[in-house]
């Protein structure tokens, strides 16, 4: 894999690397991002984090806040397979939003980028709910990556009263103990908001991704949208159901 750009800013060293037509981000040694424009699917967690928009009729999905950007790689999912009116993207690494700009195509006809804490902006976001919210929010330590807010239910609650009525919350973990451990699954004030939740993962990562709705959802209307799809139909992921 070569080296396409690098450059070391205030102590964290910023790559991005190619293999053929795929581009990817790291961050101190840490993946962010990967993007193949010929091939929007990634085969990694990106994919995952489209995903639960697929549980939806078309159209469904009008606005949607990304929280975590890194390079965008879920950007250019959402734009081409859910095609939404809104992209939020929050992003508080401003090297990370340059990179995703310059290096992974995000133009301001795909995604609205703002470089914030995505904690604070949400806390005083007073605008129009959100149809999809997604909380991929990582730093880097030791090499390795570590979610920047806990899922508890301050954390949890706040994500709820910026949803729509309709909505779903998409979290990235880093396992399936640390989902299962969510406020929105231990915490009964907070889990009675939500009515149906899955787990997404796949084989080659650690990652569990939740996706928890605020409707009544089945995982068959997943499966009736991705056969549509015959790139996305053939990514071998595992779904299971959460209480």
């Amino acid at each position: 894999m070569a080296v396409l750009w690098s450059k070391q800013i205030a102590g964290t060293r910023y790559q991005v690397r190619t293999a053929g037509r795929t581009r990817r981000l790291y961050t101190d040694g840490v993946f962010h991002s990967q993007y193949q424009p010929e091939r929007l699917h990634t085969g990694g967690v990106w994919d995952l984090l489209m995903m639960p928009a697929l549980f939806y009729a078309p159209g469904h999905i009008r606005r949607i806040l990304l929280m975590g950007v890194g390079g965008g790689s879920v950007i250019h999912l959402l734009r081409h397979y859910i095609q939404p009116e809104v992209i939020d993207g929050i992003e508080l690494n401003p090297v990370h939003l340059q990179i995703a700009r310059r290096f992974f195509g995000i133009s301001p006809s795909l995604a609205n980028l703002v470089q914030a804490d995505a904690i604070a902006w949400l806390q005083n976001y007073s605008g129009p709910r959100y149809d999809m919210i997604i909380d991929d929010l990582y730093g880097e330590e030791d090499g390795e990556p570590r979610r920047a807010v806990d899922l508890d239910s301050s954390w949890l609650s706040t994500i709820r009263k910026h949803l729509s009525p309709q909505g779903v919350m998409v979290l990235n973990t880093m396992s399936s103990r640390t989902l299962k451990q969510a406020a929105c699954f231990t915490h009964a004030p907070l889990s009675k908001s939500f009515q149906s939740a899955y787990q997404l993962h796949l084989p080659v990562y650690h990652n569990a991704v939740g996706a928890v709705f605020r409707q009544p959802v089945q995982a068959r209307g997943l499966r009736r949208r991705l056969a549509e799809y015959p790139a996305l139909n053939q990514l071998d992921f595992r779904m299971r159901r959460l209480k």
